[in-house]
């Protein structure tokens, strides 16, 4: 009897082929041939235009804008492998959106996170690979093995290089305290926290910093930058409260609406942002945005994932 011959094959959909393209050199082997486009009535069609009966596929996308049309892009690639026959499907999502809708914060809204994982898992999905989850607890929301990276190294490699002077990790929230901590373990810095408190209707939030920040270089850490305010914010307490310089650092460039806009005018001075999510032209453009390649920790955890070896070691 024929053994499978249960070769590695990587596919993208059209989230983010630049991250996809440099992962493939990393790994040294080819993207894998797919077609991925519409109908004239926006329907998503996908065309694997290869044999991938009997392979171990991993499959890139990102939950970037237009996010849903990227979700429903990698649903339907899933069902395609699936359909063809692969011996296994990771789901390879670097930024996984939906994620801050985590939970019940009010009645009668859902818990979006945990549709889109029982999509993916329904669509074909043996095993997702993620970085940086807004939260860990979504791992439980799988059925399937989950394995949640961290950026962690990347951004200390670069920061290291930077000759920050007494330096301190600040989180711009309470929920991101942990993540500021473990960074401020590494880098062998202090730790801040900024306490966001609104006293009344239409009334602005007052900013108390928890900690020293005066003569110090200040690192403001999030998972994820969005619409930019509530780390321009933060930064603008930093800078009154009388640090030297303020930098910000986050996994995900989600960089949606103002965003641009409310960096430029801030008064952080370097944005240090990975390319989960590719930024657009504006992005590109911005002076203060460093971007930083996931490409090699992602690459790493692919072999690992197909030689059946151990992940645990990029958990840093």
């Amino acid at each position: 009897m024929q053994m499978m011959n249960h070769e590695m094959k990587v596919f993208t959909g059209n989230s983010n082929r630049g991250l996809a393209e440099e992962i493939c050199r990393h790994l040294k082997i080819p993207l894998g041939e797919a077609l991925v486009s519409t109908f004239s009535d926006g329907e998503v069609m996908v065309q694997i235009n290869e044999n991938v009966r009997g392979r171990d596929i991993f499959v890139i996308q990102s939950f970037s804008n237009p996010v849903n049309n990227h979700i429903m892009e990698l649903l339907i690639m899933l069902d395609a492998f699936k359909r063809a026959s692969a011996y296994r499907i990771t789901a390879v999502i670097p930024y996984y959106g939906y994620a801050r809708q985590d939970r019940k914060v009010q009645p009668r809204v859902p818990i979006t996170a945990k549709l889109v994982a029982d999509l993916i898992t329904t669509a074909g999905a043996d095993r997702a690979l993620t970085i940086d989850l807004h939260v860990g607890q979504i791992q439980g929301f799988f059925n399937i093995p989950v394995d949640n990276l961290f950026a962690t190294p990347v951004l200390l490699d670069y920061l290291r290089t930077k000759g920050l002077k007494d330096l301190v990790v600040v989180s711009p929230d309470a929920g991101g305290v942990e993540r500021a901590r473990a960074f401020a373990k590494k880098l062998k810095a202090s730790l801040a926290i900024i306490d966001k408190r609104r006293e009344g209707a239409n009334v602005s939030e007052v900013m108390n910093i928890i900690g020293e920040v005066k003569d110090r270089d200040a690192l403001l850490l999030d998972d994820m930058i969005d619409t930019a305010g509530t780390i321009t914010q933060g930064a603008e307490a930093i800078k009154k409260a009388g640090a030297r310089r303020v930098f910000a650092a986050a996994t995900h460039a989600v960089l949606s609406g103002a965003a641009f806009d409310r960096l430029n005018a801030s008064v952080i001075e370097e944005v240090i942002v990975t390319n989960t999510i590719p930024l657009n032209g504006e992005g590109r453009s911005c002076k203060k945005i460093v971007t930083l390649s996931v490409a090699p920790l992602l690459g790493e955890a692919i072999r690992n994932t197909h030689n059946e070896t151990s992940v645990s070691s990029l958990f840093v």
